[in-house]
């Protein structure tokens, strides 16, 4: 064989070589945090509230019933106005929340009710 070939084959050898990294090297991108209120939702008796799109919903997690399904609005970052119809009551209500932290949302209905939801995943 002659040098020169030799010398392009050490040369991508070496090349390849480079490319590769040590398993102790390897970083995966960090995950991306969901943001606003987007995403599933669960309150302390297992209720899951589901913001999609400007749709809401919340359902039993047992049998996956809807309970409640409206839309909701972003007034800020921080708060969301939801505007629901309670399948259960048959009522109209406007929930207002605020983003307290990524993972609570507390919230406040038009007839003073309090509650807090914790993001779900």
């Amino acid at each position: 064989m002659k040098p020169l070939a030799i010398l392009t084959i050490l040369a991508a050898a070496t090349a390849l070589a480079s490319c590769q990294s040590s398993p102790g090297q390897i970083r995966e991108a960090p995950q991306a945090r969901a943001s606003g209120v987007e995403g599933s939702w669960v309150d302390p008796n297992g209720i899951v509230s589901t913001f999609a799109g400007g749709t809401f919903s919340t359902r039993t997690t047992d049998t996956n019933q809807l309970l409640a399904s409206g839309t909701y609005v972003n007034v800020s970052p921080t708060l969301v106005e939801i505007n629901m119809t309670s399948l259960v009551r048959n009522t109209q209500s406007r929930v207002n929340c605020a983003l307290v932290t990524p993972t609570q949302l507390n919230c406040t209905t038009d007839a003073g009710a309090q509650f807090s939801l914790a993001r779900q995943g």
